[in-house]
Formats: C-alpha cells, structure tokens, sequence
C-alpha cells in the first residue's frame, strides 16, 4: 500500500522556524504533484503549496515569502520550510501526493494523516 507520514510539526514561539517533511512509501512508480495543505480547528482545510515533478511551485497569500516548498525524488519526500511563523500558522498541515503506483500503473491521490504546528505569541 502506498503511505504519506509527515513529521517535523512542534510548538514554537512567534518568529520563529519549523521545517516538515513528508515521505512516500510503497509500490510506488513516479510521483506528480506533491503539496501541503493545513486545518485550524472550526476551519476548512486549505492549500499552503504545491509543487510539480519539474519543480514549479505555487505558494497561499498567507504564506508567500515565509514558506518554503521543496522536493527530493530519490528519498521521495516533500518539505516545508516555515520561517517568520505566526500565532495564525497554527493547525494541522497535511501532505498531498498525486501519483502512479505499480503494478496497474494508475494515478492515485494520497494523503498524509497529518502533523500538528502550534505557534505561540
């Protein structure tokens, strides 16, 4: 079976960093795009960044010029980089992967069970 785990989430103070790593395991072809979303309690769940297999990448309001989104296809692991973090960071963040998995070679959208990042002021 094809797996997402996330690590990296913690409690940190107000300006300061946080990077989460997110790696893919099992029967797993190539992967596509990659992504982190995140959900504050009594909030919808909602994009932070993505990235493509060549490496564009695109980036929340909120977050443009504090994060960070990077991928390495030989340990098949997306990261976020979090800088300048805010009270208002605080929730849950989520890996996203579309990709194709053996043997059937069909595309297939897997999600993390999430790390949990706690900003305080």
């Amino acid at each position: 079976q094809v797996q997402l785990v996330e690590s990296g989430g913690g409690l940190v103070q107000a300006g300061g960093s946080l990077r989460l790593s997110c790696a893919a395991s099992g029967s797993i072809f190539k992967i596509n795009d990659m992504g982190w979303y995140r959900q504050a309690p009594g909030k919808q769940r909602d994009l932070v960044a993505t990235i493509t297999s060549g490496g564009s990448s695109n980036y929340a309001d909120s977050v443009k010029g504090r994060f960070t989104i990077s991928r390495d296809d030989v340990k098949k692991t997306v990261y976020l980089q979090m800088s300048s973090l805010k009270p208002e960071d605080t929730a849950i963040y989520y890996c996203n992967a579309e990709l194709v998995v053996f043997v059937s070679f069909r595309y297939r959208e897997v999600w993390g069970q999430g790390t949990l990042v706690t900003v305080s002021s």
